[in-house]
Order: C-alpha cells, then structure tokens, then sequence
C-alpha cells in the first residue's frame, strides 16, 4: 500500500500539527506501507526536495507569486495541485490521505478526481474557527461563512473523512455529512518518544530557580485560546495558600509579549518563570521538572469542539493534568480519575483546584497510572493508525 499524505507543514517545523503527522506516518511505515508526505505553498522554502527527515521524505510544493488574500488563496491552491498532480504521476499512490486545512482538500480533489485516486480528508480543526482561536478571523464575518461552507463543500466530497474527535464528528453530521463515511482517528502518543520519562535534574531545577518548589507548568504554544492569562492571574492566590508554589511557562507564540508583561506586573511576578521555545528534544527535561501540567483553555467553538494533544503526553509522562472544562478537555480527561477538570475562564477557580491538588498527595500515584494507562489503552499510535485501516481498504479494493 503506497499512502501519500499531503500537508499543511511538516518537520522541520516543531508544532502539534507536525508531530501528529510524525506519528502517523512512522506508524504506518512500522506496519509496512510505503509512505511519502508534500507540503502545501505555506511550508517555508527548503531544500533539497525532496527532503528526509526522521526516515520520512517530504516533497515540497513551490510558492506562487505573492498576492493578496483571497487571490493568495487560489495560487496556493492551484500551485499544489499542480505539484500533486506532477508526484502522483512520479510516485504511483494508491491513496490520497490528505490533511487539513480546506485548502489541501479543495488543490487534492481536482487531482484525484483527474487521476481516479481515493481521497481521504482528515480535518484536525476547522479553519474557520482556528482562524478564530489564533486571532485572525471573526466568528460569523462573511470570510468565516465562506471558509465554513467550503470545508463542508470538501467533506461532501472527500470519499471518507476522519476527524480527531467526537466533537468534530458531531458537527459535521450537524452539517449534513453521512455519519458512515466519517472516522475518528484521535491524538495520540508516540510511547518510544514519551513514553519513558526522566526524572527531575536537580541543577537543572535550580537554574531555574524552581528547587523545593510545587511546580505548575505548560508547554506548549502561547495563543489566546490557551487561557495562559487566566492561570497567570491565578498565581497570587495560589502562592497564598500554596507558599512553594511556582509557574513554569514553556514554548512561545503569538501571546508572549503581552503574557510576559502581565507576569511582571503581578504580585507572584518572582513565582512565574518563561523559558521562551525549547528543542523538542529538550521539552522531557522540563517535563520532568513538572507536578502538575495545566491547560486553561477559554471556552469557544474551537476549544469545545478540538482535543488538544498536550495533555496526552504529559499523561504519557505520569504527570498531574489540571485543565478547563471546555469539550475537548472533557473528551480526554476524567474528572477525579485521570485529571482534574475546573471551571474555564476562572482564575480563583484554577488556584483552589491546583491548591487542593498539592495539599492531597494521596490519590497522585494512582491518578498518574490511570491516566498512563489510559494513554497506553486507547491513545497510543501504534494501535491508533489501525482506524484509518478499514477505510483504505474500502477504497482502494486492496487488502492490508
């Protein structure tokens, strides 16, 4: 079986995007399919093309000539279809797997239509609404419903579609998708990258100024959406009840200036620590620096309808999860059994939940293996990518 997947970006780049297209694809190749990955115009430039990185060869699609949104938007449509169609012809797939957003479905179905090839669309997020979460668009504005109604287009169109979660599933029947050709291929983890955690480098904790402390942390990106304010603004409350209290914020994006200025101007200010971006081969040395992993997510579309991939490797790494309780969180997380789940948007909220966390000890080991357990069970993707297994055996007519 010969898979192409066609992408958004891929490594080098490090984001959540990335490392899930890592883990399907070095899932598959273990199962013995011959893989190959392009990138859209978004991709940075690189070279060479095509390019291996991690055993995977990734080739890449050249941008367009610049141009004003929405004529940017058809270049890069037409710039990856016209390269898909030149690797389809090179590489002989026997299957499209084609990856969110719209753009890719809408460059992939003009080539498969043209070449008679399956075409699966996975949507990890709507457009529409992540354009929302990361600022760059408005619910409801006439570029919103124009994005929305193409993704539905797409879908329609797609011979089977995956989704990462139930929340997304849901909208898309809502819609008016038949319920049979949707699959849902959730996060997972890759259990050889996180699966063996280290353990805590004192030096390296000291450095960082965080020894004998009680240590709440994130790691990850810093967009709006991640309520990274409110559990700054939870700080002061926390540190009354919980003395050794400190926040450790790992990574950066799009809030860190303004996140950073509001650390400073708190009274926990000596109490919140940035580190800025880390190597990803680097982000086990401060996980193991962690009690408790919180995501505070606001509660919007994009939040209720997505699970995040963040909670699951801090999961895999037997930490304490403490998250809002938005519908993504609450697809992943039990509350009281693999994590705790309070109120979003609510910063006193997120302290008394971290402070009766690090008053009770006694239920901490139990909750860590559940919550491993539960990683190890049903999000591990090396059990994961066998979903994707019965529909591309629908679709090509070849047995796996």
């Amino acid at each position: 079986m010969r898979i192409l997947h066609v992408l958004d970006h891929s490594l080098p780049l490090h984001s959540g995007y990335s490392f899930r297209t890592r883990a399907i694809v070095k899932a598959q190749q273990a199962r013995g399919y011959d893989i190959a990955c392009l990138t859209g115009a978004r991709h940075p430039a690189s070279e060479p093309d095509p390019e291996e990185i991690d055993g995977i060869t990734f080739y890449r699609t050249p941008a367009p000539r610049p141009a004003a949104s929405p004529l940017r938007e058809w270049r890069e449509i037409g710039a990856l279809s016209r390269r898909l169609d030149a690797l389809v012809e090179q590489w002989k797939p026997d299957q499209l797997h084609v990856h969110s957003p719209v753009l890719n479905a809408l460059a992939a179905l003009r080539v498969a239509r043209k070449r008679r090839l399956p075409l699966l669309y996975e949507i990890r997020a709507f457009w529409e609404d992540a354009a929302v979460g990361n600022g760059t668009g408005s619910e409801g504005s006439a570029k919103y419903r124009v994005t929305r109604a193409l993704e539905t287009w797409a879908a329609r169109r797609a011979d089977a579609v995956a989704v990462i979660c139930e929340g997304l599933r849901g909208d898309l029947i809502a819609r008016g998708i038949a319920p049979e050709k949707i699959l849902i291929s959730p996060n997972g983890v890759d259990m050889n990258m996180f699966g063996n955690p280290l353990k805590a480098d004192a030096a390296f904790a000291r450095g960082l100024g965080l020894a004998d402390s009680e240590v709440v942390g994130f790691i990850g990106s810093f967009y709006d959406y991640e309520g990274l304010d409110d559990l700054i603004a939870a700080m002061p409350r926390l540190v009354a009840a919980r003395p050794k209290a400190q926040l450790l914020l790992v990574g950066g994006g799009p809030m860190e200036a303004e996140l950073r200025a509001q650390a400073a101007a708190s009274p926990a200010a000596d109490r919140i620590h940035f580190t800025g971006r880390v190597g990803h081969h680097e982000v086990e040395r401060y996980y193991a620096l962690i009690d408790v992993l919180a995501y505070p997510r606001k509660a919007m579309r994009l939040t209720e309808l997505v699970t995040p991939l963040k909670p699951l490797e801090a999961m895999a790494q037997r930490k304490l999860v403490a998250a809002s309780d938005v519908g993504g969180h609450r697809e992943l997380i039990e509350d009281g059994v693999t994590g705790t789940l309070f109120p979003a948007g609510d910063p006193d909220a997120i302290a008394d939940a971290l402070a009766r966390l690090f008053a009770d000890r006694s239920e901490w080991e139990r909750r860590r293996e559940t919550a491993r357990r539960f990683v190890e069970r049903d999000r591990n993707w090396s059990s994961n990518i066998s979903r994707y297994t019965p529909a591309y055996q629908k679709l090509t007519g070849k047995a796996l």
